[in-house]
């Protein structure tokens, strides 16, 4: 089936920034605030993957469920919404053609931009 919108990890982007949870930060700031593989790797040892994919807005069908390489389309740093991570999985899901996912961002983006 390939990759797909991940809604519950959509609807959780979405309680977060109604929550005020969320960073205004610009493109190039992704590299620096997206979480690293080790901060990754902790926040599942304590959270568990259930928790780790609430913050990939993509899910890949094709891989394990226990793995990382499921969850695609990171758009946060496990605390909040970081715009950065928006705009890049906005820019990655129109490249790749995965057009649910890129609906789903977009509407985030307009979201964060109502919000400044």
């Amino acid at each position: 089936m390939g990759v797909k919108l991940n809604d519950r990890a959509y609807a959780h982007a979405r309680r977060l920034i109604t929550d005020g949870r969320f960073v205004l930060d610009e493109r190039d700031d992704w590299s620096e605030h997206r979480p690293t593989a080790e901060i990754e790797n902790k926040f599942i040892q304590e959270h568990g993957m259930a928790e780790y994919q609430n913050w990939y807005l993509g899910i890949d069908d094709d891989q394990d469920e226990d793995t990382k390489g499921r969850y695609k389309f990171p758009y946060g740093d496990f605390t909040s919404v970081h715009r950065c991570g928006v705009l890049s999985a906005e820019s990655r899901a129109g490249q790749y053609k995965y057009v649910d996912i890129e609906v789903a961002v977009a509407h985030l983006h307009g979201m964060l931009d109502s919000a400044r």
